[in-house]
């Protein structure tokens, strides 16, 4: 292997590695995907409720939830005819959306979480590990 093949073989293992992590960020990437995730923390829902609660036409909040679960976000499971959604890792979304409003400054009002859907379904479950 010349040094040529072996920069290029580290390099693509270099991109390899953070490929999961790109991922990750892609699928936070969009507010409309944000908002998505905000919302199946209430709990597990279909297409057409969050069309309806989001007021989203119904190919958006697919081409989204596609997006998040070749992400790893969320997961869905098939009820009849219709497939429902719910977050992948509840815990450690909310651990790292609570991170990352602490990090661009909560107090600033930028935060990650700023829609309310307890009119819909009430409060939110509480996290696990809040006081870390």
């Amino acid at each position: 292997m010349t040094m040529i093949d072996r920069v290029n073989h580290e390099r693509q293992e270099a991109i390899q590695g953070h490929a999961a992590a790109a991922a990750l960020f892609h699928g936070l990437a969009d507010p409309t995907r944000l908002m998505i995730l905000a919302h199946l923390r209430t709990g597990e829902h279909k297409v057409k409720e969050l069309t309806d609660h989001l007021g989203l036409a119904q190919s958006t909040v697919s081409a989204h939830l596609s997006c998040l679960r070749d992400c790893g976000l969320v997961i869905s499971r098939a009820q009849g005819r219709a497939s429902m959604y719910s977050l992948a890792n509840p815990r450690l979304l909310l651990d790292l959306l609570g991170d990352a409003n602490h990090y661009i400054g909560t107090s600033d009002g930028n935060e990650l979480d700023t829609h309310d859907f307890t009119e819909v379904h009430g409060p939110a479950p509480a996290r696990e590990g809040a006081n870390r």
